[in-house]
């Protein structure tokens, strides 16, 4: 069915039922990509700051067959929040629904709304004397609800789990305009199908997220990190290993750097400090949390001792306070910054086998200069599997001067994950970007089922139309 595009009679039946402060007709800043691919369209933008607000959106768009976008912070980078070249959209922001309800210090659980920036409940969390683990480069602007539409990862995944693992419950309105108060916070609740883990992930396409019930952590008493250089990505598995035998889950994020991330920092952001007179091939940054008096420095002390006595690592430098701990971490987290300011031909979020990881990385290199002479800077959460391996162009060449190579190189290194049974995208979700990428390399049966689950829920097709799924007509 062939949806319509917002009018101003839509408009004008929409704004009678909605205070003005949540009518916003054109804002360019909810139109744009953060890397430029897309340039958004909307009929007009919605900011509801109340469930009963976005049941009147939904149920007006699917009276007037009108599609919806909803939208979080705005920093996915596959495109599930933009619809560059349907008819134009309700884009659905949630950014006035942003109260943290309630937080019970004893369950280990808060209540958060949609609209929460990723950060403010990592701060409230703190103030509770707990810990909220999910921690990504884009936290200071993030919403709650985003991340959980998206299943995002980040660098605690190894340690606490995704998105999806962080929560409990939700409250979320459906297609039809029904309102599921799912906002339990039990541990167990075998009671049928699981709708919380059928919306998280789903990217806005089964419905809208307007809360969550959250869980929290005890806060580790002592923290700590070290950057350690290893001969090889196999070393460096055979590093977290070792890690694990000495620490257990106390590792908490366990990071693979390649010295072209460092080369990159050296052209684009001298500023930032880097621990190796030398830049190393290949190094591991690795976070440990630590309870019951134990103490970081010494046991990160004797993880490196032992690399060394294994013929695992060279040379590292472990941090003696939190400032140095978040030097290193800075140095990690400036490496997609550089990136973006070198400008990739491709970039890749995919996930592989952990014990595969190695002759991946050897073979991906193989393929790729076959296709040409490029720099691939291979770096990410190598602790749960998931690489972001990004192309670049040689040395003074910039990518407009390959234009025709991104979908090329996009098949290279997705053809070699499919072969390696891995995924083509780990933490970034499928977006618009990646459908056709989902329908080539999908397994049917699941293709099937997320199709018939789609049309169930949403059979008017009103949900952000396009994402995950293609449009059917």
């Amino acid at each position: 069915m062939k949806l319509s595009s917002v009018n101003q009679r839509f408009i004008q039946g929409l704004s009678s039922v909605l205070p003005p402060e949540a009518v916003r007709l054109t804002e360019p800043r909810y139109l744009e990509d953060p890397r430029g691919i897309y340039q958004g369209n909307a009929g007009m933008i919605v900011a509801p700051n109340s469930v009963e607000q976005v049941v009147h959106i939904i149920r007006a768009a699917g009276q007037a067959r009108v599609g919806v976008v909803p939208y979080g912070g705005g920093t996915g980078l596959v495109g599930g929040q933009i619809i560059a070249d349907e008819s134009a959209p309700v884009l659905l922001s949630l950014e006035r629904m942003n109260k943290i309800r309630e937080t019970y210090s004893a369950d280990s659980v808060m209540i958060a709304e949609a609209g929460v920036v990723l950060h403010d409940i990592q701060a409230a969390a703190l103030d509770a004397g707990r810990l909220f683990p999910l921690s990504l480069a884009s936290e200071g602007s993030c919403q709650i609800g985003g991340n959980l539409s998206t299943n995002a990862g980040g660098v605690n995944v190894l340690r606490y789990g995704n998105a999806r693992n962080l929560c409990l419950g939700l409250e979320a309105v459906m297609p039809d305009g029904q309102i599921w108060n799912g906002l339990k916070r039990l541990r167990k609740d075998n009671t049928g199908y699981d709708l919380r883990d059928i919306l998280i992930g789903a990217e806005g396409t089964l419905g809208v997220i307007t809360a969550a019930a959250l869980r929290l952590f005890p806060l580790p008493e002592h923290t700590g990190a070290a950057m350690i250089v290893v001969k090889d990505p196999a070393a460096a598995i055979a590093l977290l290993n070792l890690a694990h035998g000495q620490v257990g889950e106390a590792v908490s994020a366990f990071e693979l750097i390649h010295r072209t991330g460092l080369e990159f920092l050296t052209e684009t952001m001298p500023e930032v400090r880097q621990p190796f007179k030398d830049q190393p091939e290949w190094m591991v940054l690795i976070d440990l949390g630590l309870s019951g008096g134990l103490d970081p420095e010494k046991a990160l002390m004797d993880i490196f001792e032992l690399a060394l006595a294994n013929d695992l690592a060279s040379d590292g430098v472990v941090a003696q306070n939190e400032g140095q701990r978040k030097e290193l971490w800075a140095l990690r987290e400036s490496i997609p910054l550089a990136n973006k300011r070198i400008g990739s031909i491709a970039s890749h979020d995919i996930a592989l086998p952990i014990n595969l990881i190695p002759e991946f990385i050897k073979k991906g290199s193989e393929v790729i200069s076959k296709a040409g002479i490029f720099r691939i800077n291979c770096f990410g959460h190598v602790g749960d599997g998931n690489l972001h391996y990004n192309v670049f162009p040689p040395n003074g060449r910039s990518k407009s001067d390959f234009p025709d190579m991104p979908p090329v190189i996009r098949r290279i290194v997705h053809d070699l994950v499919a072969e390696f049974d891995g995924s083509f995208s780990a933490e970034h979700g499928v977006g618009r970007l990646k459908v056709e990428d989902l329908e080539h390399y999908g397994d049917p049966a699941k293709l099937s089922a997320m199709r018939a689950i789609k049309s169930a829920l949403d059979p008017l097709g009103i949900m952000n139309p396009g994402a995950v799924l293609r449009c059917q007509n």
